[in-house]
């Protein structure tokens, strides 16, 4: 079955800069998929202000502290070229605009999630006039729901403008094949454990007071974070899952223990001690460290966006992603993998996981993974698991999604995890398999 890209927004091509309304710079923040997600709705607030973007900035302040910019990342010549239909983008303020400007340009920061109407009221009259604005820490600064057009130009821009450097790539993909070698059918974790992302989450892991002071003094570095109770955040599903409490949810679900996983982290707060328990259950489990050689990495590794880069494009290609976590790369791929001819993706359902992994001593093996499928009914990344409009519009892109027929393997219970019939990546279901004839995939015309 082809698919076709989906078509430029109606009514006129890109405003040429002669006739824009002025010079558009955006600062994003945050980490890669975040900055994704900002560059993404630049383009479409772009579009809404008839505004010439100027490739955006990428955010060297974070935790992260990666000063990579825009053209170390992404394909900038394509960026530019693939939505030259959809809006006008230059490198940089052309020096005789700049010359001609009286005072540098305006800088202002826009509620989060404004709607196209508060743009157009408060931020086109500032544009007009000083003809270069820059809009500053730009994530999550465009309301989720948009009408159709504009919701298929996010879809252009991430799923298809925003294309990763050919090095980038290269790399993903060779250590794909690398895994692909070793099983046909992997499975990869996105394992969001590190010291920021604990911290910032205000929960407790287990680790005594040590944990409790180490992740406390990162805690400080947000002024404005609430003090929080660590029963209440994980009793509210808040709490990212331990590598620990991934492999008992896998078991749980049927995954097999010669199943291949790979795993995407930065580095993991307590190192090997908090991996050994994943290991155990799940005892083929790769990195990028791991496969690739030294000196295929030696020129990523300063740079924790690439790195991150190069670890998105094999969870891209797995044919199981699953997360400890609902952070910004989770939704962000769990949407690419919907749009891309519906790639599975499991979620964990912390909010009911987390009650269930503190009880596990008190029943048998049967009873917890009973428990474990019937808790993550609704979090297995079936086609229909969200209604057209409903959840954020980067993890469910429904409007440029179309149900498509497909066949699936999966087991006769509730749960419905995907066998996989490869030798290494197998799914204990027993009892008569059963189809869905619903499938998501890209829109091919409108």
């Amino acid at each position: 079955m082809l698919w076709h890209h989906l078509p430029a927004i109606s009514n006129t091509s890109a405003v040429r800069e002669r006739k824009s309304k002025g010079y558009l710079l955006i600062a994003t923040s945050g980490g890669l998929n975040q900055q994704r997600n900002g560059i993404t709705d630049a383009v479409v607030v772009a579009r809404i202000l008839n505004a010439t973007l100027v490739v955006p900035e990428l955010d060297h302040q974070s935790f992260w502290k990666d000063d990579s910019d825009f053209a170390n990342i992404f394909d900038m010549n394509w960026f530019i070229t693939y939505l030259a239909k959809d809006i006008t983008i230059v490198k940089r303020v052309p020096d005789k605009v700049m010359r001609s400007m009286e005072k540098p340009p305006y800088t202002m920061r826009v509620p989060r999630k404004s709607e196209p109407e508060y743009y157009l009221d408060q931020v086109l009259p500032i544009l007009s006039r000083r003809r270069v604005l820059q809009l500053t820490k730009f994530d999550y600064r465009l309301a989720n729901n948009l009408d159709d057009e504009l919701q298929k130009l996010r879809c252009r821009v991430n799923y298809h403008a925003l294309r990763f450097t050919k090095p980038i790539r290269e790399l993903g993909q060779r250590l794909v094949m690398r895994m692909r070698k070793m099983a046909s059918r992997y499975i990869a974790v996105h394992l969001r454990f590190e010291s920021d992302m604990l911290a910032f989450s205000g929960c407790y892991f287990g680790g005594g007071e040590k944990e409790r002071r180490e992740l406390g003094e990162i805690r400080k570095r947000w002024t404005t974070l609430p003090d929080l109770s660590h029963d209440g955040e994980r009793k509210r599903g808040k709490c990212p899952l331990t590598p620990h409490e991934v492999g008992l949810m896998l078991r749980a679900l049927g995954f097999t223990n010669d199943t291949y996983l790979y795993v995407a982290s930065g580095e993991i707060y307590g190192g090997d001690e908090t991996m050994q328990p994943l290991r155990d259950v799940f005892p083929n489990i790769y990195t990028k460290e791991m496969l690739a050689q030294k000196e295929e990495l030696k020129p990523f590794l300063p740079f924790s966006s690439r790195l991150a880069a190069i670890d998105y494009i094999v969870c891209d290609e797995s044919n199981v992603f699953v997360t400890n976590n609902n952070g910004n790369m989770a939704k962000i791929l769990a949407g690419r993998r919907r749009y891309m001819g519906h790639k599975r993706t499991i979620r964990p359902n912390a909010k009911k996981l987390s009650a269930l992994f503190m009880s596990r001593h008190e029943m048998d093996w049967d009873t917890f993974a009973s428990k474990v499928k019937a808790c993550q009914r609704g979090f297995m990344g079936e086609p229909d698991e969200m209604r057209p409009g409903r959840g954020e519009f980067h993890e469910y892109p429904s409007t440029c999604v179309c149900e498509k027929p497909f066949m699936d393997d999966l087991s006769q219970d509730g749960f419905r995890p995907p066998k996989l019939a490869a030798n290494n990546v197998t799914v204990n279901g027993g009892g008569n398999e059963e189809s869905v004839r619903k499938r998501s995939g890209r829109m091919a015309s409108t």
